[in-house]
């Protein structure tokens, strides 16, 4: 995983419900886990766009639902600031679902907006997605 450029503040914290922005299936997340983030005694771990979280699906497909599956947040709704200055928040908290070895998504399209950061660090995000922002 590359390094993100941007000061992206980590507000998605346990518990939260992300919305599935890709079409395999998944309609709502709940987080339940981040991966790599190494924290405080009694502190729960948050995550920001670009990190890898692990999610528990709420809703979706019959077969889905009640999984346990590795996600990447493409969008969340606290605003960050991009390294030119720019500012950018988008209107909800969302997430993709990925393969956990190799990060490959797992749907085949993505049919909203994400974020540049995110296809920064995970190149094969960004050949599925409709709009890079």
């Amino acid at each position: 995983m590359k390094a993100v450029s941007g000061a992206i503040p980590k507000t998605i914290q346990l518990k939260t419900l992300l919305t599935c922005a890709d079409n395999s299936g998944a309609k709502e997340l709940e987080l339940i886990a981040v991966i790599g983030y190494k924290g405080r005694l009694r502190r729960l771990p948050k995550a920001g766009i670009a990190d890898v979280v692990i999610c528990s699906v709420t809703k979706g497909k019959e077969k889905l639902r009640h999984q346990v599956v590795h996600a990447v947040i493409v969008r969340q709704t606290k605003e960050f600031r991009r390294s030119d200055g720019t500012r950018v928040k988008f209107t909800d908290n969302a997430a993709i679902l990925v393969n956990p070895k190799t990060f490959d998504p797992q749907g085949t399209e993505i049919r909203s907006v994400i974020a540049k950061e995110a296809v920064e660090r995970f190149s094969t995000i960004g050949k599925i997605a409709s709009m890079v922002l």
